[in-house]
This record gives structure tokens, sequence and C-alpha cells, in this order.
């Protein structure tokens, strides 16, 4: 698939599985998907003021966490799906934060936002769909500020035997039968599997953020490697 069928796919998948995308992570993670961004958050340590932009920011949960840690400081969710931002702007404004957090339609790999505007950028569950992951991660790293972080949590690959056969019977033919039996979306379902075939493992992606000049980069794996956390900051001066 080239990268623009890629991106029509994922659109569509994303703009119909919007009403229960929610409750589906819940399900086909086992509810840890919510465990592994707490992890995450503690991670970051985000202080009072500091702003945030969460791509691929979906429905907003992590959205509405960094700005809640954030307190006061200024939260950006983009998604180039206009039916998961709907889902997540009726959270933002049911939650009272509609003036913190502003949600944007665009592309992760084209940010309408300046240079060094945001001291954490982060990517949940995303980065996989998204055709080119190399630019992706420049353009996350020229919009952080120098000092800044960018983060990424996303599905990965066990190395181990017998869980990483079991681990990809699981995510390859059982998911989608849950995306078939709760959600009647089992086509959609089937993309998940399929986005994971070429995304990096622990250590190619932990690689790529510092091909792009991320420094200081960390890698944690989750539940023996299903899912995995990498953060890396941009250096001071900027390069």
């Amino acid at each position: 698939m080239d990268a623009e069928s890629k991106t029509k796919h994922v659109h569509e998948v994303f703009e119909s599985i919007a009403p229960k995308y929610d409750m589906m992570n819940d399900i086909i993670s086992f509810r840890r998907h919510k465990a592994w961004r707490r992890f995450t958050m503690r991670k970051m340590d985000v202080q009072p003021g500091q702003t945030s932009l969460d791509l691929c920011c979906g429905t907003c949960d992590w959205t509405i966490a960094l700005a809640k840690a954030s307190v006061k400081g200024k939260t950006v969710g983009l998604d180039f799906s206009r039916n998961m931002l709907d889902i997540g702007q009726v959270k933002v404004d049911k939650l009272g934060l509609s003036s913190q957090i502003t949600l944007v339609q665009g592309n992760a790999m084209e940010l309408p936002f300046k240079d060094n505007s945001f001291d954490f950028v982060t990517i949940g569950f995303g980065l996989r769909n998204i055709p080119d992951i190399v630019q992706t991660l420049k353009e996350m790293k020229r919009v952080v500020k120098p000092g800044g972080k960018i983060v990424c949590i996303d599905m990965s690959k066990p190395t181990w035997q017998p869980f990483k056969g079991i681990y990809y019977f699981y995510f390859e033919k059982v998911m989608p039968l849950f995306g078939k039996w709760f959600v009647k979306s089992y086509e959609q379902y089937r993309w998940l599997p399929e986005s994971l075939k070429t995304f990096p493992d622990l250590q190619e992606l932990a690689e790529l953020f510092r091909t792009v000049g991320m420094r200081n980069v960390k890698a944690y794996p989750f539940a023996g490697g299903v899912a995995a956390l990498h953060i890396g900051t941009k250096g001071n001066e900027g390069q």
C-alpha cells in the first residue's frame, strides 16, 4: 500500500470506528492502555503551565490528561479524523476544559505550528498508522522546545516465545473478531494487525528517535513487549 492509499484507508477506518473507539480500546487491551498512559505521565512529569501537543489525539483521553496535569498550560490535540475530534470535543466541553484545550484537524507529517512551540509533543497509538514515521518524528522534534520531550506510546513486538506466538494469534485472529462481535467492524479491526507488520520494534523505534536528533532516548516495554513507551529530549541548542 503506497502512502496516499494508506492515508486514505486509515482515515476511512478511524472515521467509521470513532463512535465505538473508546469501548474497543478497553476491550482489546483489557484496559491496560490506561495504566500505560498513567505510567507515561509519571515519566513525563508535566509541570503546571507547560504546553503540550497531542498528535493523533483521537477522542482526546491523553489530551485531557495532559491539560489536567499542566493545570493552566495550553494543550492542543491534532487528528485527521473529524469524527474522532467531534467526540473528543464533547469530552473537553463536558469537563470545562474548552478554554485550555484546542482541537485541530490536521496532518501529523505537516504540523501547522511554529518551531519550538511546545514543552511536550505526544503521539498515542497513532505513529504506526502514519505513512512516513521519520517525517512525523522530525515534525515532532521541530515543534517541541529545546529541552522539551517527544513521547510515543504504541503497539510493539514481543520477542520471546511462546508469548510471541500467543500474542500474534490474538492480535491477528482474535482481535478482529472482537471488532466484528462488539461493533460490527471486522474489516476495520483487521487493519490494526496489518499496521504492525512494518512498524519498528522497540529498539528500532528508539534508533529512529536518535536518527532524527533526539537525545537521552528511553524505551520502556509494556506487558512483555506488546506495547512500548519511547521518550526523547530535544537538545537545548535545538539541533
